[in-house]
């Protein structure tokens, strides 16, 4: 099956009709239409696909217990209403590069591994990236079985409800053991590869990054009788620390949004009594990334003691800067670069990857597919076709330079 029909086929599932964008969430029915289209992907080419105790699911070429694997693959699940690449991308073409590689006659010396990864968006449990985490060890069994998604749905019972056993989850050391490396490729998000003129590229490095819950607390009051004198708004305090969030990553060369934003009681004609904003914060290092949380908390505190209003700040998440392994990232310019000699741009980038998660266990890499308009989590994400088919063929021959005579 080709590119174009694998994309074609899976680019439906959990669609919405009114937004365009995706929702396949974590243990729902998207999710579980997601899994039967890559496990009959795995079974139409011969290849041995298991779920793991995280919700992971694996296909394999060759026997995995040989060890020093080589894997690639991402993950099938969205963000609300995000775009069809983020993640898609890298397992259809995981796919598509075996099926290139087998059109070329390849003799595999290693064990090939192909990995949708759970709930890396963390679009339902608000914490990205738990299949990979819980794999690495990254996330404890306590903290996932107290995941909780906004119908109050625990992590445990959501994956029972879906079939899977929430008491086998945990650390998976005996199967990253096994992997000599993994290469994940993802549609770029963000423009550096469309403002340099280049269809693929090799990442760097991911910024640190986190989460935190900025919790404003006032005091419920009647809109229309109250003297604003006399009002403990909460909203005025969060209004202004999101401009000093956008202030701050100026300053800073940084990026911070306030994406996300829950209040109570939430009426029309009531002043809030709690304004519950999430930031999200990325910088290049950790000095930048420290200067702009901290002047955002600063200002929250400021407008928080003008306008008579409590304030809690609870950070939610947080990974430091992850340095991709340099000598897996030298291999992969090398193999990209041998048959034209150009040199294949190496770049960083601000999102947070399942290859990520796993390069402090084993050697990890990413390419990157050129997006034309650096449009992502969205359902205007795109990448060309012919940039699609090149990522193909630049996965293919890295995975040929790494697992085949």
């Amino acid at each position: 099956m080709s590119f174009h029909s694998m994309w074609a086929e899976l680019l439906p599932v959990g669609r919405d009709s009114a937004s365009g964008g995706y929702r396949r969430y974590a243990w729902t029915g998207a999710d579980a239409d997601c899994r039967t289209w890559f496990r009959e992907q795995a079974e139409a080419r011969g290849l041995a696909c298991e779920s793991d105790r995280n919700g992971n699911q694996w296909a394999w070429l060759g026997d995995p217990a040989a060890g020093n694997a080589v894997v690639t693959g991402s993950h099938l699940d969205s963000v609300p209403d995000g775009g069809a690449f983020d993640g898609p991308l890298g397992v259809v073409s995981a796919f598509a590069a075996l099926d290139e590689l087998r059109g070329r006659g390849a003799r595999f010396t290693r064990p090939l591994g192909i990995v949708n990864f759970g709930d890396e968006e963390g679009a339902r449990f608000g914490l990205a990236c738990v299949g990979s985490r819980l794999t690495a060890g990254a996330l404890t069994v306590e903290q996932a079985h107290r995941l909780t998604d906004g119908d109050g749905v625990t992590l445990p019972r959501a994956m029972e409800a879906a079939g899977y056993d929430p008491d086998a989850i945990g650390p998976d050391p005996e199967r990253l053991a096994r992997i000599g490396a993994f290469v994940e490729l993802h549609v770029e998000q963000g423009r550096a590869l469309d403002l340099s003129g280049d269809r693929i590229g090799i990442a760097s490095a991911i910024w640190p990054h986190g989460r935190w819950r900025f919790d404003f607390r006032g005091e419920a009051n009647h809109a229309g009788t109250t003297r604003l004198a006399d009002r403990r708004d909460p909203m005025l305090s969060y209004a202004g620390t999101v401009l000093a969030a956008r202030r701050e990553a100026e300053l800073a060369g940084a990026v911070a949004t306030f994406g996300k934003i829950a209040v109570e009681p939430n009426g029309v004609n009531a002043v809030p009594s709690l304004v519950r904003g999430w930031l999200d914060s990325r910088a290049a290092d950790q000095e930048s990334l420290d200067a702009v949380v901290g002047g955002v908390d600063k200002a929250a505190r400021e407008y928080a003691a003008a306008h008579g209003v409590d304030l809690d700040v609870v950070r939610e998440s947080f990974t430091p800067v992850v340095e991709f392994d340099h000598a897996l990232r030298d291999e992969l310019a090398r193999i990209l670069g041998a048959e034209t000699e150009l040199k294949v741009p190496v770049l960083g980038t601000g999102a947070g990857h399942d290859a990520g998660i796993l390069s402090d266990r084993i050697p990890t890499a990413m390419l990157f597919v050129r997006n034309p308009t650096g449009v992502s989590h969205s359902p205007a994400e795109y990448a060309a076709e012919d940039d699609c088919v090149a990522g193909v063929s630049a996965l293919a021959d890295v995975l040929e330079g790494l697992a085949c005579t």
